[in-house]
């Protein structure tokens, strides 16, 4: 027991805490900017899982990573249009359309991956980006490797978080995209352009669940394995509900999960007689757990899962 609290004590458990909040931050960005215009994208795990494919094998042939993850962004944009298409356009149920996704999404991965790799001896890998250290910001003593020397997406989802807080704040499309989420209706009789809001809404989500799969693949690891997402799509959408559709309480509830995670990976080390399986579902159990308490008092966006039709009051 002091040995694991000494290693929660160290510094690098924090910085491994932050590395593996970031997918986590930008997926449930994504699904929060989904759900507040209404829709709830159930897809959100075969996006990840497909967006970490394209993106790990565009940069394993280009060479470059940045192209992966632009790559991986443009794939989740093209699944949040088919969703965009099944929920929007056509008005069917989002839970079946988001399961769909998951779905075609999970199983195009894993037949493209076998199509342009095969069955190779050993998993391909790439150079996988690098931490960069902020100048000065690296060299504080304890608080500098923790939150100043990381890979330079970590920095751009945590900086993420109080520009979403913003937009949808104090932006005017953030005011219409609420509003779409609560009152359709509403927002149409203003002249609000319902379908166009929820479909930017949903590119701009799966941009953002593109973006953490492709950090899987391409950065807290450096190959791309069909277990590499792992069930991170579902917490992100528990996620949302525990932060309350608030981009603030809703990465806090990351890094909560992600505190969770890395504590039971300390916990199959230590010297406890337990099956490495009782720690690996803690953080999924503890998640349930959490949003089961947080839901009771949690107000979903009106609009959310009701289709928009203009002829309809």
């Amino acid at each position: 027991m002091h040995d694991l609290i000494a290693q929660l004590c160290q510094v690098g458990f924090f910085a491994a805490l932050i590395r593996i909040a970031t997918p986590l931050i930008f997926a449930t960005l994504g699904e929060l900017f989904a759900e507040r215009a209404g829709i709830l994208n159930l897809g959100i795990e075969g996006i990840m899982m497909l967006a970490a494919m394209t993106g790990f094998s565009t940069a394993y042939f280009s060479g470059s990573l940045w192209l992966g993850v632009a790559a991986a962004m443009a794939t989740g944009m093209l699944a949040g249009l088919l969703m965009g298409l099944l929920t929007v356009s056509l008005g069917l149920s989002q839970h079946v359309s988001g399961i769909g996704v998951t779905l075609l999404c999970s199983g195009l991965s894993f037949f493209f991956y076998r199509l342009i790799f095969g069955q190779p001896s050993s998993i391909p890998k790439i150079t996988a980006f690098t931490p960069l250290p902020i100048p000065g910001l690296s060299a504080i003593p304890i608080l500098g490797p923790i939150l100043f020397d990381h890979f330079s997406l970590v920095y751009l989802a945590f900086l993420l978080v109080p520009a979403a807080a913003w937009v949808l704040r104090r932006t005017p499309w953030g005011l219409n995209l609420r509003t779409v989420g609560e009152n359709p209706h509403a927002a149409f009789t203003a002249g609000v352009s319902v379908i166009k809001i929820r479909y930017q809404a949903l590119l701009l989500s799966g941009a953002l669940m593109g973006l953490g799969g492709a950090f899987l693949s391409m950065a807290q690891y450096n190959a791309y394995t069909f277990g590499v997402i792992s069930g991170r799509g579902w917490v992100c959408i528990a996620l949302v509900v525990f932060g309350q559709w608030n981009p603030w309480k809703s990465a806090a509830g990351a890094l909560l999960f992600a505190f969770i995670d890395a504590l039971q990976l300390r916990l199959q080390a230590s010297t406890l007689n337990l099956p490495y399986e009782v720690f690996l579902m803690m953080p999924f159990v503890l998640t349930i757990v959490g949003m089961a308490l947080v839901s009771r008092n949690a107000k979903a966006p009106a609009a959310l899962l009701i289709p928009f039709r203009k002829e309809e009051r």
